[in-house]
C-alpha cells in the first residue's frame, strides 16, 4: 500500500510518492521557458502537476507510465496541483494502487442486474437482452469496464454500477407517466452505455481506444444493439428494434453532448435525465468525498462542474484507501 494517495493530498504537502502519469503536454509560458503540464492518478482520483524547466528524461515520460513524483501540493486558481520538482519512472508498484475501483460489491451488483433483466417482460427484448448479455465473453469486460475516463464512474466496474443505477431509476420512474413503455425504456437503459467497453481500454490508467475516439460509445452501443436486433430476427417487431436504438442512440439530448440525434420519445426524454443525473450525482459524491478526506469545507474547482462544492460535515470522511493510508 502507498503512503500518499491523491485524496489524502491537501496544499502544502509535500509529496513523495508513485502516481500514473495519465497525461502530459509539453508547453512554452509567457517567458518563453518550457514546462511540463501533467495530470496524475493512482486509485483515489487525479490531481494536475507542472513542473518547470523539465529536462528530456521528463517529458520523454510516456502517458500510462508509473513514476516516483517528488514536489509539493500547490493552488493554482482554485485547483490544487502537484508542482513537480523530479520524477522518474518505476517499475515495481502495486496495480491495485493506480487504477480506482467501485465501493459496491460485484455480487450485490450482479444480482440487481439480473433483477431487472428479468423485470423485462416484452419477449422480443428480452431475446435482445439475452443476445448481448448473455455473452460471456462480453460480461467479462462489461463487468470490468470503466463507466467513463474521468468524469463519473472512472474506475473498475464503474460501467456495471452506472448501469443498475440509471435501470433501476427508469424503473421507478416509469409508474409516474401514461402511455410509457417500460420494458423499451429500462431495456434502454440496460443498454444505453455497452458502446464504453469498445471506448475505453484500462491498465494502469483509462484511456480511449482508436474506434472511441473516432465513434465514440454511443455509437459503438448503437452497432452492438444493431447486431443483436439481426441476430435475434423475428423475435423482435422492426418497430420496437427501431424505437430502442432511437431511445439508445439519443440518451446524451443534444448534438453539443454527443447525441447522433435528440430525443424524440418519451422513454428517450426519461433515459436521458436519468442518466444525466445519475452522473451528476457520482461525480458530485466523488468530489466532496475527496475534500473530506482532507477536511476542507468545500472542494476545489478540478471535478465535474468546473467549480468548488459544498462539503457538508455529516458526509465526514470517505471510505477506502485515502483513509486507510492517513491511519497507517
Amino acid at each position: 500500500m502507498k503512503g500518499q494517495y491523491i485524496a489524502s493530498l491537501a496544499e502544502g504537502t509535500r509529496v513523495d510518492e508513485v502516481f500514473v502519469i495519465r497525461s502530459r503536454d509539453l508547453r512554452a509560458a509567457r517567458t518563453g521557458d518550457a514546462y511540463l503540464a501533467m495530470e496524475f492518478g493512482d486509485r483515489t482520483g487525479v490531481i494536475p502537476g507542472v513542473m518547470f524547466r523539465p529536462g528530456p528524461d521528463d517529458w520523454s515520460l510516456p502517458c500510462g507510465s508509473v513514476a516516483r513524483v517528488r514536489g509539493t501540493v500547490t493552488s493554482y486558481r482554485g485547483v490544487r496541483r502537484i508542482s513537480v520538482e523530479s520524477m522518474r519512472a518505476v517499475s515495481s508498484y502495486d496495480t491495485d494502487d493506480m487504477i480506482a475501483a467501485g465501493t459496491r460489491e460485484r455480487v450485490e451488483l450482479d444480482s440487481a442486474l439480473r433483477t431487472l433483466l428479468n423485470g423485462v417482460k416484452s419477449r422480443g427484448l428480452r431475446a435482445v437482452l439475452r443476445c448481448v448479455f448473455g455473452d460471456k465473453a462480453f460480461m467479462e469486460r462489461f463487468r470490468a469496464c470503466p463507466g467513463s475516463g474521468s468524469h463519473h464512474h472512472a474506475y473498475m466496474g464503474g460501467l456495471l454500477e452506472h448501469t443498475v443505477s440509471v435501470a433501476s431509476l427508469c424503473r421507478s420512474l416509469a409508474p409516474r407517466y401514461d402511455g410509457l413503455d417500460v420494458d423499451l425504456l429500462v431495456a434502454a437503459a440496460l443498454l444505453h452505455d455497452i458502446g464504453m467497453t469498445e471506448e475505453l481500454r484500462w491498465d494502469t490508467t483509462i484511456e480511449r481506444t482508436d474506434a472511441g475516439r473516432l465513434l465514440g460509445h454511443v455509437i459503438l452501443g448503437g452497432r452492438l444493439v444493431s447486431q443483436a436486433i439481426d441476430r435475434v430476427g423475428q423475435s423482435l417487431d422492426p418497430g420496437t428494434g427501431t424505437r430502442l436504438l432511437h431511445v439508445l442512440i439519443s440518451h446524451h439530448g443534444e448534438f453539443e453532448s454527443g447525441a447522433p440525434v435528440r430525443p424524440a420519445l418519451l422513454e428517450a426524454v426519461i433515459l436521458h435525465h436519468a442518466d444525466d443525473l445519475d452522473a451528476q450525482a457520482a461525480g458530485f459524491m466523488a468530489a466532496v468525498a475527496t475534500a473530506g478526506v482532507i477536511e476542507e469545507p468545500w472542494s476545489d474547482a478540478a471535478n465535474l462542474f468546473g467549480r468548488p462544492l459544498y462539503v457538508p460535515s455529516a458526509l465526514g470522511p470517505a471510505p477506502g484507501p485515502p483513509v486507510g493510508a492517513a491511519v497507517a
